[in-house]
């Protein structure tokens, strides 16, 4: 159903005050999801090892082990949910934008969810198996509809979805301590040689031939997408993200409860072993990304908004979309048999060195790339794809 929203229709209407806060968030949010992946693309079993336990054990064996499970420890579903949660940002700024307007809601907002969605489906089959853009799309689909709904009806569907979503992560959980540590697979010959030494088109088949297997994270995790989209809404309402006190009041809180609560439960469920990964990657993952929120806002507050870093990010978050999808099509190029092929060269000699090295040579050229672009354009590449299109 499409609404018309009570507002005054003028022309004159003021554009929303950007808050640069959002932006250094979605920057960092897109450079951290790159500290997650980055150590997919340089395992053996590539994309296929997630699904194996073959790139998520933390090992605290030697000093490099121990730099490396940190990082991943850090980065594990904490930005991903702070990415998530941004995008339920996006959605209010997007309905408050409308309502200032009197245009009607969704509108054509489906159009730009849709075409996300097939945006997704090109960025899996041709780069990235783990792309979250198609669960995003879907989400906002609901969200934007729910966002026509009342508030109490939105809570009503923000706590259920949280609920359905620690119910089913308890229930896994579960399952894999009742099934004991297996010690991950290896992963088979084919499936290394298929990422060291076979060729793009045989990389698209073999995502295609097993398309279910790689899309399981949003179908497991739909309720918690849908969960952090509200809370994104709910949080952007309640003034979390401005520069005054209210936004101070609120990040602070954030601060607290999130690094006091989500922290502790990724490294206990880290500690303990492969069994509790659903819980260090969706329950404590979540809970940290709030904490990242304040973490950042307080370091804003503090240092202020006009360093090299935080232009950069900014910078980044300006053109999130071209940033996400540049950064994973670089490790593709870097890591795989088709391209530089850096993870069979390489192998565990210099892990997890030249991981880092890569993940922070391409968070330099994202961050020179977005300013350099901004500062002749006024958004990122692929955002300026997406508005052509949908003009059209």
């Amino acid at each position: 159903m499409t609404r018309t929203l009570a507002s005054s229709p003028t022309a004159a209407d003021p554009a929303p005050t950007r808050l640069p806060l959002l932006d250094v968030l979605r920057g960092a949010a897109i450079l951290g999801t790159l500290l997650t992946n980055v150590w997919i693309f340089t395992s053996p079993g590539a994309e296929w090892g997630v699904l194996i336990g073959d790139t998520v054990a933390p090992s605290f064996a030697s000093f490099p082990d121990t730099v490396g499970s940190v990082l991943r420890l850090l980065a594990n579903g904490k930005f991903l949910a702070l990415l998530t949660l941004l995008f339920g940002v996006g959605l209010a700024i997007q309905h408050a934008s409308a309502a200032r307007r009197g245009l009607p809601w969704p509108g054509r907002y489906p159009r730009r969810a849709l075409f996300l969605l097939g945006e997704g489906v090109v960025h899996f089959v041709l780069v990235f198996a783990w792309d979250v853009l198609m669960g995003y799309a879907v989400t906002a689909l609901l969200v934007a509809w729910l966002l026509t709904r009342s508030r109490r009806a939105r809570n009503r569907v923000m706590w259920w979805a949280l609920g359905v979503h620690l119910t089913l992560m308890a229930l896994l959980t579960t399952a894999l301590v009742a099934a004991g540590d297996q010690g991950g697979d290896t992963p088979s010959r084919a499936v290394r040689d298929l990422y060291a030494h076979g060729s793009w088109g045989e990389q698209i088949v073999f995502r295609l031939e097993n398309a279910l297997a790689l899309r399981l994270e949003p179908i497991l995790t739909f309720a918690l997408l849908v969960f952090l989209f509200l809370l994104g809404v709910r949080l952007f309402r309640a003034g979390a993200f401005g520069q005054d006190a209210t936004g101070r009041r609120i990040r602070t809180r954030l601060l607290r409860w999130g690094l006091g609560l989500g922290l502790p439960i990724s490294v206990a469920a880290s500690l303990v072993g492969s069994e509790l990964f659903l819980l260090d990657r969706y329950v404590g993952g979540p809970l940290t990304a709030l904490g990242y929120i304040g973490l950042t806002g307080v370091l804003l507050d503090r240092i202020g908004g006009t360093g090299p870093l935080t232009r950069g990010l900014a910078n980044v978050g300006r053109a999130a979309l071209s940033g996400y999808v540049l950064q994973n099509v670089l490790c593709v190029l870097v890591a795989y048999g088709f391209g530089l092929g850096l993870t069979h060269r390489l192998g565990d000699r210099w892990q997890p060195w030249w991981v880092i090295g890569l993940w922070a040579a391409v968070c330099a050229v994202l961050m020179a790339g977005a300013s350099w672009w901004l500062r002749r354009f006024g958004h990122g590449p692929l955002e300026s794809v997406q508005r052509w299109a949908l003009r059209r």
